[in-house]
């Protein structure tokens, strides 16, 4: 009895868990392949120059891999952030499908399942998050300020012990604010286009994720890149020779920034940020396309 018991738990265990493993999983793909791009981006954020520029001084001064650079800390990040926030939105959804009869969600319950995944994710992935930040920023600094980490949990370790526990936190706040954002555009906007090509237009398989993923990502870089760099300007600041940190907080960034440089300066390297979201999402979604039809074929 206790045999069966067992049995007919396992699967219930596996389908609360299923959409965060294949989530997680999905995300550490694509980033594995979508990682110079995003090292780009955070060189062209903190004042490299353009794309093609940023990228030609790379593979000249560090070489070509150095475009891998934080490819642990990314994948540390997709183990923890994607998959928290891509389970827990499937997790959310279905719920509020089952609570709306099976009726599909309008875009505002979409979007409200996909403010409140980003907030969870953020909060889980944002010590990972600040590891990769820091590692990519590394090179452009000083060399008597350079950290110099090794890798992913060689970052967590020397923040932890160097700086305090809490500290794997820092720029939380505008980390998890950005990814309500991101969430918002990115999630709600890909499953409403993918049911308008899909429903509406009769598109092909390939056609709706291209489709869809060019909206959503579109949508998620427009809502999030602002945050995105008040989140980067916090997490690579040190303190100046007083000892004191350019900026108090994100609000004292995003003020600062705003009266300085104006409101485009919040959108530096939008071309690169939405050619890296836009492939990223697209990936995302095929790898967890082919992982979902794996496991029907081993009879997960």
């Amino acid at each position: 009895m206790a045999v069966d018991d067992k049995v007919k738990r396992c699967p219930t265990v596996w389908s609360v868990i299923k959409p965060f493993v294949n989530g997680g999983t999905a995300g550490m793909c694509a980033t594995a392949v979508i990682q110079p791009i995003d090292m780009i981006k955070v060189r062209i954020q903190l004042g490299q120059g353009g794309a093609f520029q940023v990228a030609k001084q790379v593979i000249k001064n560090e070489g070509f891999f150095s475009l891998y650079k934080g490819l642990t800390a990314g994948l540390l990040r997709q183990a923890t952030y994607t998959t928290a926030r891509l389970g827990s939105f499937r997790l959310l959804t279905a719920k509020a499908t089952q609570a709306n009869d099976g009726k599909p969600l309008p875009l505002y319950q979409k979007a409200f399942c996909g403010l409140t995944a980003g907030a969870i994710g953020a909060s889980v992935g944002s010590p990972a998050d600040l590891a990769l930040i820091r590692m990519q920023a590394d090179a452009v600094l000083p060399p008597n300020q350079r950290r110099n980490y090794q890798h992913a949990l060689h970052a967590l370790s020397r923040i932890a012990h160097d700086e305090g526990v809490l500290a794997l936190w820092k720029g939380a706040g505008p980390t998890v604010v950005r990814a309500m954002a991101l969430n918002m555009g990115m999630l709600a906007s890909y499953d409403q286009s993918v049911e308008f090509f899909k429903d509406t237009l009769n598109f092909s398989e390939v056609q709706t994720v291209v489709g869809a993923s060019a909206v959503s990502g579109f949508f998620a870089s427009a809502c999030s890149l602002p945050f995105d760099y008040v989140k980067t300007q916090i997490q690579k600041m040190q303190p100046g020779p007083d000892g004191k940190y350019p900026y108090s907080g994100s609000v004292d960034c995003a003020v600062k920034t705003l009266k300085t440089y104006g409101p485009l300066k919040f959108y530096t390297g939008f071309g690169t940020y939405c050619i890296r979201i836009a492939p990223h999402v697209m990936m995302t979604w095929i790898f967890l396309n082919q992982i979902q039809k794996f496991q029907r074929i081993i009879g997960l």
